[in-house]
């Protein structure tokens, strides 16, 4: 292999994972780290920090490489997937699916540093991990499947603070689930002609012509939840300002979508990282400043 091809081999990899899209595992990021914080009653430690920061993006690369696989037939008749490497055939399943395996396993080499109970939860969400990218096939909403995928580090990080996972965990878990659910149907929003030609079932489809009105709604519940948990917690002022902040960019996101454009649509989905960081530093301001 030349060097010019080795470069070229690890660009592609570097597309399988949307390498050049971090909205993807930053969403995934933080509601993780939010619940590390609520877990360890503030500041986690550097060990902890670094097992769900590399773990949380080597799980999100990994489900890229997945969800590709599972795609490729459906993705070649969306504008917006039909390059993706396996769907366009410059990257085979096999190596695809070599890929995210590399990837799983480092993340559960990171997992093996904690204890017992965070590696047992480990295997549950690799499961939910390879069950969603096929709900789309028969779940009208496999938004609430990615859901709880996209959750899983909240009681994970609560197993790797406490050796348990507490009902709180559980409450966040569900508040959260509800942001993803927002956030995803504003990206199946964008893909709603394409799905419903090609048969895909998605939220934006079920939800129909409620669906702008139901995505605030999951908003609301997002930070209602987060919300009363950080009060339980006695978090203080800053927190509630953090919470005030996410709620505005939920409005302007009605902004966004309310038109169902692609691009508004598109927009509001790739800024939600934004939305999920702000919560995230009113908890850790929260601890460090009540």
């Amino acid at each position: 292999m030349t060097m010019t091809s080795g470069r070229s081999r690890i660009s592609l990899w570097l597309d399988l994972i949307r390498w050049n899209r971090p909205a993807g595992w930053l969403l995934l990021l933080w509601p993780t780290l939010g619940a590390l914080w609520f877990a360890a009653g503030g500041w986690p430690g550097w060990h902890l920090l670094a097992v769900f920061v590399l773990g949380t993006i080597l799980m999100r690369s990994a489900g890229c490489c997945i969800n590709d696989v599972a795609d490729r037939e459906f993705d070649r008749h969306v504008k917006r997937t039909a390059q993706r490497p396996v769907t366009s055939g410059a990257i085979s399943v096999k190596e695809a699916l070599a890929v995210g395996a590399v990837l799983a396993l480092c993340a559960f080499a990171l997992v093996l540093t904690t204890n017992r109970v965070t590696v047992w939860w480990s295997f549950v969400a690799l499961a939910v991990t390879l069950v969603y990218p096929y709900a789309k096939r028969f779940v009208s909403i496999p938004q609430a499947v990615l859901g709880i995928a996209f959750s899983f580090g909240i009681p994970m990080a609560f197993a790797a603070v406490r050796a348990e996972v507490p009902a709180l965990a559980w409450w966040l878990l569900a508040g959260n689930l509800f942001w993803v659910l927002a956030y995803d149907t504003e990206y199946a929003m964008v893909d709603r002609d394409d799905d419903l030609r090609i048969g895909m079932k998605t939220s934006a489809i079920t939800f129909g012509r409620f669906d702008v009105a139901i995505v605030m709604a999951c908003y609301a519940m997002f930070l209602v939840v987060w919300t009363a948990v950080g009060a339980g917690l006695g978090l203080g002022p800053v927190f509630y300002l953090a919470i005030a902040a996410a709620a505005a960019q939920a409005l302007w996101h009605w902004r966004l979508i309310r038109d169902r454009s692609r691009e508004g649509c598109f927009k509001a989905f790739r800024l939600n990282h934004w939305l999920g960081f702000t919560v995230f530093a009113g908890v850790a301001a929260g601890y460090a400043f009540g």
